[in-house]
């Protein structure tokens, strides 16, 4: 069995993302996602990837 695809690799620069599956009618609701250890995340509901910007280093919160 293959493992599916994203839909769509978003670039971003903070570690915690929102996703809304694009909004209007194919959209979902509203969810929040922090990045793992290897700087991604993949939305449970449309399949978006988010990944960490090339060069970008996030802080160390406390």
């Amino acid at each position: 069995m293959t493992a599916m695809q994203p839909t769509e690799t978003i670039p971003v620069e903070t570690a915690t993302v929102g996703c809304d599956g694009g909004g209007g009618a194919l959209g979902h609701p509203l969810v929040y996602l922090t990045l793992d250890q290897d700087g991604q995340v993949e939305c449970p509901y449309c399949s978006r990837a988010f990944r960490l910007k090339e060069g970008v280093t996030l802080g160390h919160g406390h």
